[in-house]
């Protein structure tokens, strides 16, 4: 029973790309390790840009920094 764990930014991502990410993640374990779609398990967590960093600094002051709003 493949278990497979996304973790995302919470920033608009739609419930159709989702689908499509769980879609294709699925069939790459189908295709490589030939596991069976029903028994392969897939997560999409959506991590608000507050609780996620990286290079030292918050996801969400990076993005306010980066993309300011017109």
């Amino acid at each position: 029973m493949p278990y497979v764990n996304v973790r995302i930014t919470r920033t608009g991502v739609t419930r159709e790309q989702k689908a499509r990410i769980i879609a294709e993640i699925t069939q790459t374990l189908v295709n490589v390790l030939g596991k069976k779609p029903e028994h392969t398990h897939v997560v999409i967590d959506e991590i608000d840009t507050d609780n996620w960093g990286f290079a030292g600094e918050l996801t969400s002051e990076l993005i306010a920094r980066t993309h300011p709003k017109k």
